[in-house]
């Protein structure tokens, strides 16, 4: 896909990714994926490779939750593991700390660097597909990299 056709909020996704050490290669699907399965479907991919891009309230403070597709987070043992309660942040929130619409929210990209956490499931994929900014987006990526563009904690989530 060239450049010039992804909206802003992809491009300046792609330009984290690149300025990370990512190829910064995002594509575009002509309709946006609802749901994980979906995007797996699409993409012919495991559903445990769609990375799930969520921000929670860890106590007071948001934070960024990268999760396998397969897996629903538990807000009591999640938040346990992060030592603090963990709540869904609200939409607006989620729209502010990212700058990215909801259904489209990038693992990077964001106006502030969020604390994050990355699935350990999706160590168990050679590659995994997460979402580049907008909800007609995704870039492709491995468990390793992920971490290490996000400088984000493996963690089990269940």
């Amino acid at each position: 896909m060239r450049r010039s056709s992804l909206p802003p909020v992809a491009c300046r996704v792609s330009d984290t990714l690149i300025a990370r050490g990512h190829h910064g290669v995002i594509v575009s699907r002509p309709e946006p994926a609802a749901t994980a399965a979906e995007a797996a479907r699409s993409l012919g991919v495991d559903v445990g490779a769609i990375t799930k891009s969520l921000v929670f309230l860890l106590d007071d403070d948001p934070v960024l939750l990268l999760v396998s597709g397969a897996h629903q987070v538990d807000l009591q043992h999640t938040g346990q593991r992060l030592e603090g309660t963990l709540t869904t942040a609200p939409a607006e929130m989620v729209r502010e700390v990212t700058g990215q619409p909801i259904g489209g929210v990038a693992p990077v990209g964001h106006p502030t660097n969020l604390p994050t956490w990355v699935d350990n499931a999706l160590s168990g994929h050679r590659e995994v597909w997460a979402a580049g900014g907008h909800p007609n987006t995704l870039f492709r990526t491995s468990f390793r990299e992920l971490v290490r563009i996000t400088a984000g904690l493996p963690i089990d989530v269940d």
